[in-house]
Order: C-alpha cells, then sequence, then structure tokens
C-alpha cells in the first residue's frame, strides 16, 4: 500500500485567481503530507523537466515565457507488505518513473523476496508503446492504481485496476485552478481543486511530447488534447490479457422444473461441482491475499493479519480460509466494531414513539429501562452479537488458534470528534451512507480496542496493528445477496435477476472501494478483498445465475446460496444461514442524529 501523488502547473495564474507559486506549493505539500499517513514506511518525490519548444508564442501568462520547461513532480509513500528489501517510491531510472500502489497477485510470477513495484517498473522500462503498456496490465490481476512517466515518449500514463479496488483522484486544469493532480487521496472539500474518482475503464495518458512542442495557443488550451484514454482490452485478446476486464454474466435462463433447494445440509447433485469450485477457488484467493505478509522482529507474537468481522457469512468464512494459510501460534484479529448511537438508546429507553403514527403518539409513555446507563449494553448492536456467536464456532472448528476478537467501542462524542477528518478522508464521496460507512471502517480499521480471553474475563486495552485487513466485500454483488435482487425477480423474473447481476458488477468499480480504500489506509494499513479476484469474480460471473442465488426460497437461504452450501460443507453451519444485515446498522454507525436517507447529501460546514 502506498501514497500516490503527481502535480504540474499547467499555467501560470492570471493576477485575479490567487495561484501564485507559493499557494500552489503549499497545496501539494498538504496533499504529500495526506499520502504520506498510507505509507509510514518512506516517502520520496522526483521531479520531471520537460523542455518547451523555444519557438512557443503562447499566452504572456504561459509558464513556458518564464521557465520555458515543464516540471512534473512524483511523491509516493511506501506501506512494505512484499519482499524482502526496504523499497522508496517513486522508482526512477533512465527517464522512466513509476508510483505504484497495489498488489500482483497473479498474472506475473513473483516470489515472496520480490517486490511487485520494483517487478513492474523493470518490465515498464523494457516496453515502447502504449499498447505494450496497455497489454502489460491486462496480465495482472490484484488491486492497484499507478501514475508511469515513460521517459522516451515523454508519455504518461495512469490507470486504477478494472474493479477499482485502489483509489486515485484526478484534477483536471481549469483556468481558475491551472494545475493537474493526481492523487490517492484528497484533503476534504476544498475550492482549491476539484478532484473525482479516476474511471476504471480505460488507461489514460498525457502526451508532455505534445504539448512541448506547441507554438501558439497556450498547454491549458491543447491539454485536453494531449490527454487520452486507452482502452483495456486489446483488439485481438487472448488469454494471457484475461485480466483486462472482468468476465460477463451467464445469460442462461434456468429451466422452468428446477427444483428449490430445500436445506444447506445436503447439497443437489446438480450443484455439487459450482460448490467444491467455491469453496476452492476462494481458498486460493485467500491465500494469495495473506501469505508472505512480512514480519519484523519487533512484532514477534502479534497478528500479521485481521479481518473486519461483523459475523455474518462473508467475513466468517474469509476468517475461517485464513486461518488454513497462517501459522498455528500467530494470532489473527478480528476487528468487530460498535458504537454508541443516541437514537437507539433513545428507542431502548423510550420505545420508538417516532415510529407511530401522529395520532398516536400524544400521551405516550415512555418505556423505563436501566439499559440508558450499561456502558456493556450501549456496544452490544447485532454486529457485537453475531461475532460473539460466531467467534465461538471458530474456536470449535480452529483448536489452537489464538483469535483477538477486537472489541472496537466508539463513544458518540469520539464519534463527532473523528466527524471531519472522516469526511475529508472519504471525499469525494459526500452523502450520509458515505459517512455512516466511512465511520465504521474508520474505526474499525484503527484497531483501538479491547479484548477477553474467555467470554466471562474482564476487557483488557488492545491496539491491532496488523497492516493487512481482510474485507468480504463483493459476496452480495456476485451471488445474489441484495433484497433487489429478490424484487426484481418478482417483477421481471430470472432474466431481470441477470440483468440487474450484471449491473452490479458493472457498478462495483464506482460504488464504494475507493472510499474505503482512502479511510482504511489512513492508518497505514491494507485492505485486501478476496471474493474480488478478477478470477473468482469471472468463476462467479460464468455460472448460471440458479447456481449462485434462488430468490423462490426464503432469505437465509435463497440469497448467496451457493455460499451458504459451502459455508455449511466447510463446517460454518451457524454462520451459513445469518441474514445479510449492512455494516452501517450492524454495528450502529447510521442514523445517529435522527433519519435520514443515505443518498442524501451532507451539508457543507
Amino acid at each position: 500500500m502506498c501514497g500516490i501523488f503527481v502535480s504540474t502547473r499547467v499555467t501560470a495564474p492570471n493576477d485575479t485567481s490567487g495561484y501564485n507559486e507559493e499557494t500552489f506549493e503549499n497545496l501539494c505539500l498538504h496533499l504529500e503530507e495526506r499520502n504520506a499517513a498510507r505509507g509510514p514506511d518512506a516517502q520520496n518525490k522526483h521531479t520531471v523537466v520537460i523542455p518547451l519548444s523555444p519557438n512557443f508564442s503562447g499566452s504572456s501568462n504561459d509558464v513556458s515565457q518564464a521557465n520555458n520547461s515543464l516540471a512534473v513532480t512524483f511523491y509516493a509513500s511506501e506501506l512494505r507488505l512484499r519482499g524482502e528489501s526496504p523499497i522508496i517510491q517513486p522508482h526512477a531510472r533512465n527517464g522512466n518513473v513509476l508510483c505504484w500502489n497495489g498488489e500482483v497477485f497473479e498474472g506475473i510470477e513473483i516470489s515472496a523476496q520480490e517486490n511487485d513495484g520494483s517487478k513492474i517498473f523493470d518490465l515498464l522500462c523494457t516496453l515502447d508503446t502504449p499498447e505494450q503498456i496497455r497489454d502489460l496490465f491486462s496480465r495482472i490481476e490484484g488491486p492497484y492504481a499507478f501514475a508511469f512517466y515513460h521517459g522516451s515518449s515523454q508519455r504518461l500514463f495512469f490507470a486504477r485496476d478494472p474493479l477499482g479496488r485502489r483509489s486515485l483522484l484526478i484534477h483536471k486544469p481549469t483556468r481558475e485552478l491551472p494545475f493537474f493532480l493526481l492523487s490517492s487521496v484528497s484533503a476534504g472539500p476544498d475550492s482549491a481543486y476539484n478532484f473525482t474518482e479516476l474511471p476504471t475503464d480505460n488507461i489514460f495518458s498525457i502526451d508532455f511530447k505534445y504539448l512541448s512542442a506547441i507554438h501558439e495557443g497556450t498547454i491549458l488550451d491543447c491539454f485536453y488534447t494531449a490527454l487520452n484514454p486507452i482502452c483495456r482490452t486489446p483488439e485481438m485478446p487472448d488469454n494471457a490479457c484475461r485480466f483486462a476486464e472482468p468476465g460477463k454474466v451467464n445469460t442462461s435462463i434456468p429451466p422452468d422444473n428446477l427444483p428449490c433447494v430445500e436445506s444447506l445440509d445436503r447439497i443437489p447433485e446438480h450443484l455439487q461441482e459450482a460448490v467444491n469450485n467455491l469453496v476452492r477457488n476462494l481458498e486460493r484467493s485467500v491465500s494469495l491475499r495473506v501469505s508472505d505478509i512480512p514480519s519484523s522482529r519487533d512484532r514477534q507474537g502479534k497478528a500479521r493479519l485481521a479481518v473486519l468481522f461483523s459475523g455474518g457469512i462473508d467475513s466468517t468464512i474469509l476468517a475461517y480460509m485464513a486461518h488454513k494459510y497462517i501459522p498455528l501460534n500467530e494470532p489473527i484479529d478480528l476487528l468487530n466494531v460498535g458504537f454508541e448511537n443516541p437514537r437507539k438508546i433513545r428507542i431502548q429507553n423510550q420505545g420508538n414513539v417516532g415510529g407511530l403514527p401522529k395520532r398516536n403518539r400524544k400521551g405516550k409513555p415512555p418505556r423505563t429501562v436501566n439499559i440508558v446507563n450499561d456502558k456493556y449494553a450501549a456496544y452490544m448492536v447485532p454486529d457485537r452479537v453475531t461475532g460473539l456467536a460466531e467467534l465461538e464456532e471458530l474456536r470449535r472448528l480452529c483448536p489452537g488458534r489464538v483469535w483477538n476478537f477486537v472489541e472496537v467501542d466508539v463513544p458518540y462524542l469520539e464519534c463527532q470528534a473523528a466527524r471531519c477528518s472522516v469526511e475529508a478522508l472519504m471525499a469525494p464521496g459526500r452523502t450520509v451512507m458515505d459517512l455512516s460507512l466511512a465511520l465504521a471502517l474508520y474505526f474499525a480499521s484503527r484497531g483501538q480496542g479491547q479484548v477477553r480471553k474467555t467470554p466471562q474475563s474482564n476487557p483488557e486495552p488492545y491496539h491491532s496493528d496488523a497492516r493487512v485487513i481482510l474485507s468480504g466485500l463483493g459476496s452480495d454483488e456476485l451471488l445474489g445477496g441484495y433484497g433487489r435482487h429478490r424484487t426484481v425477480y418478482m417483477s421481471g423474473g430470472w432474466k431481470a435477476v441477470i440483468e440487474e447481476l450484471q449491473q452490479e458488477i458493472d457498478r462495483i468499480p464506482t460504488r464504494n472501494l475507493g472510499r474505503d480504500d482512502r479511510v482504511i489506509s489512513s492508518h497505514g494499513k491494507e485492505t485486501r478483498h478476496p471474493f474480488l479476484s478478477l478470477t473468482l469474480v469471472s468463476f462467479l460471473a460464468s455460472l448460471p445465475v440458479h447456481m449462485k442465488m434462488d430468490p423462490r426460497v426464503e432469505t437465509g437461504l435463497g440469497d448467496k446460496m451457493l455460499l451458504r452450501l459451502a459455508a455449511y460443507k466447510v463446517g460454518l453451519v451457524e454462520a451459513s444461514i445469518r441474514k445479510k444485515r449492512a455494516m452501517q446498522f450492524g454495528s450502529h454507525s447510521a442514523r445517529m442524529d435522527g433519519e435520514r436517507r443515505g443518498d442524501v447529501e451532507l451539508e457543507v460546514v
């Protein structure tokens, strides 16, 4: 995990913009500081100076008039999670520069002793054309964002992986804000820039050679001509480029006489192969993401791996599978977050009077419940209850493993105090739902809480400093786990479900992943998503819809049916029947101050 920041002034400011060189430098320093938090092990910068045409006849405001050159600054921070030797970015050699934020899990052979960023840079330095660069990244499976300056062609290439598992924000120059920025994270809502998430459907390039050769107009006028998308998919795709895009959903319609699965304790014959393949593919995805996490002498006896753990089926099966690939003498941290939510506590004490029709509210006496003064009870949120239950199931199935069940309790006042910082991290996300989810991820990944050696023990303070955190995100989209999948079936049948599942895959890059990466990485930690391996995505997409879900049967069986059968098969009986619950409701991070729809924009303070 790393922080990436690339900056260049495209034109000098006019007299009224307020963007003099000092203002721009201060902005860059601020963004460098934000990116430094993502990579606490090392930070560095490298500047490329591109000469401009001596015959340039542009505006008197153009930077080339003063300096006759264009400076592009590359800044990167490093969180060392691959290889034996310390790495300092940006990688620079022979005029080439790479800022790399990612992991390579498939497609290119990288040993445990090698650093994937260094390996990618070595390969990039041998390439000559945009198509060759595009094809290299089409061979890579893993989360990534990068910025690569190709010295011989004077082109800057930049992109995120096809699913958008790593954040990269872009600010394109305007006359009021005359600079180009790429950054893993912003400094929050600010009139100094207009950051948007970089789309994932293309690799992008800026031709600085074209900009350096212009003879009239301004660099700003020509910037958008120099900025070009490169289609990820080769014209003649082959198996070597199988990671250029996610797989497409199988469109075959189930037969009319399809029998329903009646229980999880017996796998129907037509699903046995699919269940076995899911277990094998998911185990492989987990193993690739938890093996070879670096350790150090000062971390002996501490967990290298943590799991965002609600006790639901997704997080539980990931924890169970990770157990197989982490040495038994190492603990695994299970991060379980709960919020002190005044609104929920008020309802528990007084009843949900506000939920009654107005005509029934008048004179309704409040209930008296002693829970308000019970600190422990305030944090017994739904995810805490299921998390504790699944902790016991994991202990039964995995004897000898130390599971650190980290109770991350978040007092209301502490949550409110962190709100501005969290809003800055999640930007450009600005909705009520963005905030409630970001708060849960921020505190859970921080890992500050308490553990109990036994259920009856008093809690002891504990801080999880595991640098790799597993997330179960993606299973609902791929396996039909949302209530809307049942709804579209009721209105449009199997065909509508298939179309909705394809839309789910198409929407993955534009939904939560960039935001989640920015929030969690602020603690110098990295999220990994085993369900979002492109290999696993393609496998699940290729299965007929009726092998993954069955909206004709009840919730807790038909939703994510294939995963439930797999969980039951490996022994996670209790987890296999748990119903879906969104993180913000399971942790009580949502609706602390009242009822607001999740898609409502937050007020600008």
